[in-house]
């Protein structure tokens, strides 16, 4: 598909990317695919369960980045995907897959997004929602305790452990690689304001080229 726009939203944990991506798809339904770097976690069929508990899952080597690379330039010449499927509750990927259709906008939502050049390369407009580190904890903390059954306890763990750590090494320091910065995220009426424009002028002219045709 010829100008395929590529959408990246980073930022940390709880920061909001999820909700700007969702006003972004809800606005534009099929004119938009969504892609969750999540469901790249690396397959850890190899590995106990205790183990896979263990993995570090805010580091760069837990994802199979190549493998996002190479489906969204599949996505960019207007081929479908099939994308992996990630379980929170066994922390591995599944058997199954969803397809991903070729769209005039391709979002991809993730927290390390940015980290890798080859996956930045491949985005042409790069958005880091910045969130208060207290904000984004507590809203990490409802989420998996509502959305993926886990215990306060191993949420507290889990974070001061590896995801505040990797949040301060990685996250924070890809933020210099981001085209647009924006605050709260989908809550941003002004930048949303923004964003959304940008998506309906490029859709808008993908259709122009479609009736000139």
């Amino acid at each position: 598909m010829a100008d395929t726009l590529i959408i990246g939203i980073a930022g940390g944990t709880g920061s909001g990317k999820s909700t700007l991506t969702k006003r972004i798809k809800e606005k534009f339904g099929d004119d938009v695919s969504v892609i969750n770097h999540d469901s790249y976690y690396k397959d850890q069929s190899d590995l106990p369960f205790e183990a896979r508990t263990r993995t570090n899952y805010d580091h760069p080597a837990a994802f199979d980045t190549d493998l996002l690379v190479s489906h969204l330039q599949d996505l960019r010449e207007g081929k479908d995907i099939l994308c992996p499927v990630y379980s929170y509750a066994e922390h591995n990927r599944t058997k199954d897959t969803v397809l991903i259709k070729a769209a005039s906008v391709i979002v991809v939502e993730g927290i390390l997004i940015f980290q890798e050049p080859l996956l930045r390369d491949l985005m042409d407009i790069k958005i880091f929602v910045d969130t208060d580190a207290d904000v984004r904890i507590l809203r990490r903390i409802l989420r998996d305790v509502e959305e993926r059954g886990r215990s306060l306890h191993n949420i507290v763990e889990q974070y001061l452990t590896t995801v505040k750590p990797m949040h301060e090494r990685f996250v924070e320091p890809s933020k210099r690689y981001a085209d647009l910065i924006v605050l709260e995220g989908g809550h941003n009426i002004v930048a949303l304001d923004m964003i959304m424009q940008r998506i309906e002028n490029h859709i808008a002219s993908q259709q122009a080229e479609i009736t000139v045709e």
